[in-house]
């Protein structure tokens, strides 16, 4: 029997089945997620929100965020700031009191905000009953893992969070709790695939995905450059993204002095070191965070698109989503050897090994960029869309569940994905 024959028989099977078959097949299609996250929503565009922004097609996503501390002299106690940023997607924000330190006395009055919001709350009353957990930070999982009647457990691990600056000193003992209860275990990079392996038996590796044609207006005539990149000098040499503990800014600092003709240009927060701290040149532009929206529009002002990642224990594991979004906006870009950087992209990136090596790779992008390698960058950004792999991973989530196949249009999207 072929695949559409499979399908057909086996959803008239569900729609004749019973009332209580078809509740069943409902919540399989439509499953509530309630999102434990250590990034806030409206940061930097990344992983979680292109996540979650199109599983909300099919689901309603409660996103809760890390506590924010009251500030002094706010009497109004503990509570949740509920906003809905998008249809079917629902903020909330912890406010916690100064001297509620611990991870998990906070947890613990989460819980208790979340239990009353959840039967009380309009954003969230009676529309999160058997809830999916999604985690992206093991550190809640103790005490969080199995609440709210959640009928399943997912753990996205798209960074060694443990490797980062100021990390938890018990967040590896969290991340194996959670490991060893989660239902389905996905990585944002190889490096993490292999080390997660180890310890769970249903690991599935998504990489970087990219909106194509949001990225894909960097080609476009009518796109206009910000007046802070379009009156710089060329060649403007950019990064877009965090600015962390995973740069290598002495290296930016040499390419600053190696080309003075050319501006720098670093776009975005700066996280977790000292502002005062980075290189300061007349070339070297700190354009702060700038909106996802815009990002088409500051990259198309980049000769070359920039990746000067430290190599360090915060970069062991990244796989940095940005390859492909300079990609699919036809730049030449050239980056540090970081590992799944150099497995999955070379040689549309220009992996350097050095620092003499970067500065050298840089000068030959602007002067003679390869539109053969142009060109495959943005083929290979076309075929790693964010909604292929969300479809993807929302079938693994009702796979592990114990949904059938037939039943989550699994079947299709592989007919549609296999070469």
């Amino acid at each position: 029997m072929d695949k559409n024959a499979f399908l057909a028989e086996s959803l008239e099977d569900v729609y004749s089945a019973g009332p209580e078959a078809q509740d069943e097949s409902a919540w399989e299609e439509h499953f509530p997620i309630i999102v434990h996250c250590h990034l806030r929503w409206d940061f930097v565009w990344q992983r979680p929100q292109q996540i979650f922004s199109r599983l909300a097609d099919h689901h309603r996503i409660a996103y809760i965020e890390e506590p924010v501390v009251a500030l002094v002299g706010d009497s109004a106690g503990p509570r949740l700031q509920i906003t809905e940023p998008q249809r079917n997607i629902v903020r909330i924000v912890p406010v916690l009191p100064p001297t509620m330190v611990s991870v998990d006395d906070q947890c613990a009055a989460v819980l208790v905000l979340m239990q009353a919001a959840l039967r009380t709350h309009p954003l969230l009353r009676n529309q999160f009953q058997d809830p999916v957990q999604w985690f992206y930070s093991a550190m809640t999982a103790p005490s969080l893992l199995g609440q709210f009647g959640a009928r399943g457990a997912v753990y996205d691990c798209m960074d060694e969070l443990a490797n980062f600056r100021f990390a938890p000193r018990d967040i590896v003992e969290r991340e194996r709790f959670l490991l060893s209860r989660a239902d389905v275990v996905f990585t944002g990079g190889h490096q993490l695939f292999e080390s997660k392996s180890r310890h769970h038996d249903n690991v599935h590796f998504y990489g970087c995905g990219v909106d194509v044609a949001h990225f894909g207006r960097a080609r476009l005539d009518h796109t206009t450059v910000p007046a802070s990149v379009a009156a710089l000098p060329h060649p403007v040499l950019g990064y877009f993204g965090v600015i962390d503990e995973r740069l290598d800014y002495p290296l930016i600092e040499r390419l600053a002095k190696a080309y003075p003709e050319a501006s720098i240009v670093m776009a975005g927060p700066v996280v977790k070191v000292d502002p005062e701290q980075l290189p300061d040149l007349p070339n070297i532009h700190w354009l702060g965070q700038q909106s996802y929206d815009v990002l088409p529009n500051l990259v198309k002002g980049f000769d070359v698109c920039l990746m000067p990642f430290a190599l360090n224990d915060a970069t062991r594991y990244i796989n940095p989503t940005k390859t492909l979004e300079y990609m699919a906006a036809g730049k030449p870009i050239v980056s540090t050897a970081v590992a799944d950087v150099v497995r999955n992209f070379t040689p549309v990136v220009d992996v350097a090994r050095s620092h003499e090596h970067f500065l050298a790779a840089v000068h030959r992008a602007w002067e003679t960029p390869d539109s053969a390698l142009l060109d495959e960058g943005l083929n290979r950004a076309g075929k790693a869309s964010w909604s292929a792999t969300v479809a993807s991973m929302r079938a693994d989530v009702q796979s592990a569940l114990q949904v059938p196949a037939y039943a989550t249009g699994r079947l299709a999207i592989e007919a549609t994905d296999a070469p």
